[in-house]
């Protein structure tokens, strides 16, 4: 049947036509105009404080998990440090950020130390400095508690050689595998210094930290080896680039209470270009790898990664002897639960 519209109709249908596009129109120009990211007066204006440089406490205690954060507005926007320092050592935190807002988002400190060595209880000083005018801002905080990093310590040094580890050195030149405290500690009074020069030999001396010395549960890990991460916290002279230390994670797979390096996995973590200076290294277990003559090697056991059977714990110092001396120290061996230490 063939359809025919009268003269209205047409119209009519035109008329709601005109109507549709001028909506879809408005509806495209409003998509046009609407506008990403920071207005051009928070880049380009006139910079001002708009609201002053603020603690959100005047006392923390890190120990019961409190944390502090700093706040302050800016007209523009811009690049800011806020660096925290203790009163009574070095102990320095950094935190920056770029906004024109400082809030407990990006402004937040936990207790955490980026130069060591960490801090202590008392008095800190909070320095803000913005970019946009070189302006300096003062604050203060008083620490009543110490950061509690949670998870399991093998050896923090403080009461020095425990009965239940075994400590060897070489007979050679110079050799100090002890306690000592006459410089700069990143945590507590103590540091274990391994140094000394074996002109026969890469080693030169060890470290064993066997689970049974640790406490009644040993490491006290999950069998979740992506949970668990190694930590230890490590000194090299400036001028001393010769060291070598390597950790050993040797794994009781069958439950008889002795490690077998004949069938059971040994894993290791290697460290031959540490940076000058006290430095916090942390690895998740599921990624230390078994390392034979320093080449990656297949494990002798079951080849899985299990933290809840690791047996004991070893700490290498090497170097080439051809190379004399050498030292590294060390403080703070522990594991750590879902993250990497932070001191």
């Amino acid at each position: 049947m063939k359809m025919t519209l009268n003269k209205t109709s047409m119209l009519n249908r035109l008329a709601a036509l005109v109507v549709f596009g001028t909506i879809v129109f408005a509806a495209g120009c409003d998509r046009v105009t609407e506008t990403e990211g920071p207005n051009l007066s928070d880049i380009y204006g006139e910079f001002t404080v708009l609201e002053d440089f603020k603690t959100s406490q005047a006392d923390v205690d890190f120990s019961a998990n409190e944390t502090v954060y700093f706040t302050a507005r800016f007209s523009t926007i811009t690049s800011w440090t806020i660096t925290i320092k203790s009163s009574t050592s070095d102990a320095t935190k950094i935190i920056e950020g770029r906004s024109n807002l400082i809030n407990e988002e990006n402004g937040t400190w936990d207790g955490s130390t980026t130069v060591f060595p960490s801090f202590g209880t008392g008095a800190c000083t909070v320095e803000l400095w913005t970019e946009a005018d070189s302006s300096k801002q003062n604050a203060n905080v008083n620490v009543t508690g110490l950061r509690v990093p949670t998870g399991t310590v093998v050896a923090d040094f403080e009461s020095g050689i425990n009965p239940g580890w075994t400590v060897f050195a070489q007979s050679g030149a110079d050799m100090t595998f002890t306690i000592a405290n006459d410089k700069p500690v990143p945590e507590g009074n103590n540091y274990f210094d391994m140094a000394g020069a074996v002109n026969w030999d890469y080693l030169i001396g060890l470290v064993d930290f066997p689970a049974t010395a640790v406490g009644p549960n040993g490491f006290d890990r999950s069998s979740n080896p992506n949970e668990s991460y190694f930590n230890a916290v490590l000194y090299r002279p400036d001028t001393l680039t010769n060291g070598i230390v390597l950790f050993q994670f040797k794994e009781d797979e069958n439950g008889d209470g002795n490690f077998n390096d004949a069938n059971e996995d040994m894993y290791a973590l290697e460290l031959k270009d540490l940076d000058p200076g006290w430095q916090i290294v942390s690895i998740k277990y599921a990624d230390l790898i078994a390392l034979e003559n320093g080449q990656p090697t297949t494990p002798r056991g079951n080849a899985l990664h299990n933290p809840d059977k690791l047996h004991t714990l070893s700490c290498l110092f090497l170097a080439n002897p051809a190379t004399g001396y050498s030292q590294v120290l060390m403080d703070f061996v522990v594991f750590t639960n879902d993250g990497p230490l932070k001191l």
